[in-house]
């Protein structure tokens, strides 16, 4: 034991010296940071962190309240947030992500009962959604009254609780407190100013697809005023309640008669998924018609025409026009399809809407062949030279649809619309002209080609609603699917800013430009010659050897 003792003594002292060298070694820095620390500001500036913190997590603590909404109980639920936003949480459904607010808090609304005597009647009952309607705000408004009230108060009581035992003064603790109440009104005055009544009508959902269509629904314009942003939630509601007071079967989705809907598929590249894909989608949305952009095959041989087969399975017209991965006997072989509508070159009237289709004038399977040396600006020139031959006519089209977004903008000013494909990357903007040209993701995951990459290519869809009435654009919901099975889905709903905007035609093109990127820079892909030339040869001696640049190289 004596041992021991002298052990420890020993390592003590040892511990102590090691203390005091410390001590001596920051005494400099420690002289030098005494007054800052010790400042008035600093201790005044401390008081606030302290205040602003307990504020903050005595509301995300206090943030949570069950309350009635129309058949259901919600609980609404307050989270940190860098963007804000209200997430409904609808589960086993999904999930619906509204851009509500923006702030450092966002809301979060989980479904936690039905109650399935009220489901029952609002489902059978037509006038119960109208009395839903009148119903629904003041239940909000009172859910989300108590949720505050009872957040506010418990961060405000965790701010002076903390400023007292920190600092164990009054006044700082009276100080803290304030800088949490200012912090509180400050949220406040963010929330209101970002709030978006229309984030109801472009949600963003999370969930299984085949119960995608009956929560979004169809979509429809909403005008900033809260009486039609309720009816909006009234008839989200009853969305819901059908879902969850249907025990064997989904309920029938009714869609709106007043709009057209479109299915916008591309580059499928010979995946069989993609067809399980668009029955299902064109199923549950009960879309009126199928658009393909192109790219159906991979190498628009022979032994793939078989491919096509499944397009007579679908149900609704599929209009489809070649891509630079589809040959002339890929096209014949859609053709002969009974529901197949295959357009290059001309306009027909599909499910109400005048659609005119090109197909791409390339034929580019593999890297060898001499349409790959096709540059940007003669696929633009040939867009250009369809469009005047369609303004000649006399009768534009409402929809064009074409493989390569280059050659669509050719179209701009001819329609309010253009579709197509080929980046495997979707993307849509509005043209000087007003037209939009709405560019396709894959929806066959660009076939193998979606395995070259570290993240496998996403199969991706839209649905575009049209105006029966009007045959412009309303909004479009984007899909991109996975998972097990590929019955997950993401949807983001979105709403055309302008339908009814002007369309003005651009000036007709002269000639076709130059394509320093291309063999032949005076003509059109028409007059192409059979053979690749080289941009140092001949174009009648091609050379083997030579690989002249080029600006886009085609999926």
């Amino acid at each position: 034991m004596p041992k021991v003792r002298a052990a420890s003594t020993q390592a003590l002292a040892a511990v102590r010296a090691q203390a005091a060298r410390a001590r001596a070694a920051c005494s400099p820095v420690t002289r030098r940071a005494r007054p800052v620390l010790t400042s008035r500001w600093t201790r005044f500036s401390l008081v606030v962190i302290v205040g602003l913190a307990g504020g903050y997590l005595g509301l995300l603590a206090g943030g949570s309240y069950v309350t009635p909404v129309g058949p259901a109980d919600v609980q609404l639920t307050l989270h940190p947030s860098l963007h804000g936003g209200t997430t409904l949480k609808l589960p086993p459904l999904g999930s619906l992500r509204l851009d509500t607010h923006g702030g450092p808090v966002s809301l979060e609304a989980r479904l936690t009962d039905l109650r399935p005597d009220q489901a029952k009647k609002l489902i059978e009952d037509d006038t119960e959604v109208d009395r839903l309607t009148d119903q629904i705000a003041g239940q909000l408004r009172h859910g989300l009254a108590e949720l505050l009230l009872r957040a506010v108060l418990i961060g405000l009581a965790t701010s002076f609780v903390a400023s007292l035992a920190l600092f164990r003064s009054w006044r700082r603790a009276l100080l803290g407190l304030g800088s949490a109440a200012a912090g509180l009104v400050a949220v406040t005055l963010i929330t209101w100013g970002t709030f978006n009544p229309q984030s109801i009508a472009e949600p963003r959902y999370t969930g299984l697809l085949a119960n995608a269509p009956q929560v979004v629904g169809d979509a429809r314009s909403i005008v900033e005023r809260f009486s039609a942003y309720r009816a909006q939630l009234a008839r989200l509601v009853g969305n819901i309640s059908e879902l969850y007071a249907t025990t064997s079967t989904l309920p029938t989705y009714e869609p709106d008669p007043s709009t057209i809907r479109v299915l916008h598929v591309s580059d499928i590249h010979l995946n069989p998924a993609a067809w399980n894909v668009i029955k299902s989608v064109s199923t549950q949305f009960k879309v009126d018609v199928v658009v393909d952009s192109g790219d159906l095959m991979d190498h628009g041989s022979k032994p793939e025409d078989k491919f096509a087969d499944e397009i007579s399975d679908l149900k609704v017209p599929y209009v489809y026009v070649r891509g630079n991965h589809d040959s002339k006997e890929t096209q014949k072989a859609v053709g002969r399809k009974k529901n197949a509508i295959v357009l290059d070159g001309e306009t027909r009237e599909v499910a109400g809407l005048r659609v005119y289709g090109l197909g791409d004038p390339r034929f580019t399977p593999d890297k060898s062949t001499r349409d790959d040396y096709v540059g940007a600006d003669q696929l633009r020139a040939e867009g250009l030279r369809h469009a005047d031959e369609l303004r000649r006519a006399g009768k534009l089209p409402d929809l064009v649809v074409t493989h390569d977004p280059t050659e669509g903008e050719g179209f701009s000013g001819v329609a309010p619309m253009v579709l197509a494909g080929h980046t495997h990357t979707r993307s849509t903007k509005l043209l000087p002209t007003g037209t939009r040209l709405f560019v396709q993701g894959s929806t066959g995951g660009a076939g193998l080609r979606g395995l070259e990459h570290e993240e496998p290519t996403p199969i991706e869809l839209s649905v575009l609603y049209f105006s029966r009435a009007s045959h412009r654009l309303q909004g479009w919901d984007d899909l991109r699917l996975g998972g097990l099975g590929l019955t997950s889905a993401q949807i983001e709903r979105h709403l055309e800013p302008a339908p009814d905007r002007p369309v003005t035609p651009q000036p007709p093109a002269a000639s076709p430009p130059a394509s320093p990127t291309s063999p032949f820079p005076s003509e059109f892909p028409s007059d192409w010659p059979s053979r690749t030339p080289s941009p140092t040869v001949s174009p009648s001696r091609p050379s083997p050897t030579a690989t002249p640049s080029r600006t886009t190289s085609p999926r």
